[in-house]
């Protein structure tokens, strides 16, 4: 009898295998045969899951995603609401090694997103759904009666999303110097501010 193959998770064991190759070589270096090597398997075999290496990228890139929205969602919520947001603008920062994989997949991508119209959707995408994380974060701090009075919330939103994504470059390119508990310490320093 045939073996079974569970398609989902070879997709997501191919999505890693390129996130590491990415690591190692950079975007340009994530061919679809450095990719199936680093999975163990033949660049034949990938092209059971992916038809070319845009789409095994847009499914990787997607992944980054998905995983930043699962921890979210299962994120070990308290009655602390401003703690709460600043778990939340965490998960969008390269506070560990995980994060960290993530995130330089993620500027990856979107270099690559800058020339390949299938990526440059996705990244568009992403982006807006973390402006909406980062607008809802800003109308917890009001709804909560957190947040100062005259507090302009549209402009805020701006103000933190280029905050959070400048922190994730800055720690991205200069590890050392932007660790966990300083990125947590200016979230903190900021959204203090905003109260």
């Amino acid at each position: 009898m045939p073996k079974k193959v569970d398609h989902e998770k070879q997709k997501k064991v191919l999505a890693k295998a390129a996130w590491r190759v990415i690591k190692k070589e950079g975007i340009e270096g994530a061919s679809v045969r450095k990719i199936a090597k680093e999975a163990g398997l033949s660049a034949g075999s990938l092209r059971h899951y992916f038809s070319n290496q845009s789409e095994l990228l847009a499914y990787s890139m997607n992944l980054v995603s998905e995983r930043v929205k699962t921890r979210i969602q299962n994120a070990a919520f308290t009655e602390d609401h401003f703690e709460n947001m600043i778990l939340v603008l965490g998960e969008l920062l390269p506070l560990d090694e995980e994060r960290r994989l993530e995130m330089e997949v993620w500027i990856a991508f979107n270099i690559k997103a800058l020339v390949d119209p299938n990526l440059a959707e996705l990244s568009s995408r992403v982006y807006d759904e973390m402006k909406e994380g980062i607008r809802k974060v800003i109308e917890g701090l009001k709804l909560n009666g957190i947040s100062r009075s005259d507090l302009n919330a549209g402009e805020e939103v701006e103000r933190l999303y280029a905050l959070v994504d400048g922190l994730a470059l800055h720690a991205v390119m200069n590890p050392d110097h932007f660790t966990e508990s300083k990125m947590k310490g200016i979230l903190r320093t900021h959204l203090l501010s905003l109260c």
